[in-house]
């Protein structure tokens, strides 16, 4: 492109390249390389000091919202299940005027299979657990309470991991996977908090908790919740305010159980994530 100058010099002319697009968003997801059931972190960035307004996160027709992480930087965590389909995922981001598409290959992931058998105790569940937990599961409030990697809350071991598919007393549950991890520790056992955050559910097997057992559920803010399952002692009380690796509670084997244990489930956003890139690493 070419313009003409005014000059004392006649018929001088000055070539000026193309003012080249100001770009007003740029967008950055990690893990580069995510799996079914990792979270995915999307730091949104204004290029444009004077732009204060969060950005609108969309992926698969559901919103996410963000939270400010810094001058004219918004952060969103995307969740993904095993319920999801490997390939390229897209996820939408509109802030500033201006909206981008950024694509990332969620790769496969296989999870193994188990059978199940439960006796007539706590095999069934009841409408109002269900509701409880769910609401609980869907909590999004404004504060980020939680700091670096999560803690493992019992020190028990590991029997039965994330996303395991199940047969029920041999029918195999459709659509389902384990949506947590537990632990086999043993009746009694201290279970503590994965992170601060302040108890948003009690739920007793006296209050209709029947397949969940007695239960602790914990909102760490901005979508992020862990739920404790079976347990014998709760020690905490709704509204409490907790600490990473405080006692909340004991292992027992209420609900719907073959044996004591503590289920420990990771919500963000409403849908159940593996939780060991959160005790590994964490998320900021």
């Amino acid at each position: 492109m070419t313009f003409q100058i005014l000059s004392p010099v006649v018929g001088l002319t000055i070539a000026l390249a193309p003012l080249a697009p100001v770009l007003a968003l740029q967008v950055n997801v990690t893990p580069t390389n995510p799996k079914l059931g990792d979270t995915l972190r999307l730091t949104v960035q204004y290029d444009n000091p004077t732009i204060s307004t969060a950005p609108q996160v969309s992926i698969n027709q559901q919103t996410v919202q963000t939270f400010p992480v810094g001058s004219n930087q918004f952060r969103a965590l995307v969740p993904t299940t095993p319920l999801d389909k490997p390939g390229p995922l897209t996820i939408q981001v509109t802030g500033g005027g201006e909206t981008k598409e950024v694509t990332v290959k969620l790769g496969d992931r296989k999870f193994p299979t188990q059978s199940i058998w439960l006796s007539g105790k706590g095999s069934d569940g009841t409408d109002y657990e269900f509701d409880q937990v769910e609401a609980f599961k869907k909590l999004v409030t404004p504060e980020k309470l939680w700091r670096g990697p999560f803690v493992r809350p019992n020190r028990g071991p590991l029997t039965s991991g994330y996303g395991i598919r199940r047969y029920y007393n041999g029918v195999f549950a459709k659509d389902y996977y384990h949506r947590g991890v537990d632990y086999a520790g043993a009746t009694g056992s201290p279970v503590v908090a994965a992170a601060p955050g302040r108890v948003a559910l009690i739920g007793r097997v006296a209050q209709g908790f029947k397949l969940h057992g007695n239960t602790i559920g914990i909102d760490h803010g901005q979508g992020v919740t862990t739920i404790y399952l079976h347990l014998s002692q709760i020690k905490v009380k709704e509204g409490d305010f907790v600490q990473a690796g405080q006692v909340i509670g004991a292992v027992g084997a209420t609900g719907g159980v073959t044996g004591p244990h503590l289920h420990w489930g990771l919500y963000v956003n409403g849908l159940s994530v593996d939780p060991a890139p959160w005790l590994n690493k964490g998320f900021e």
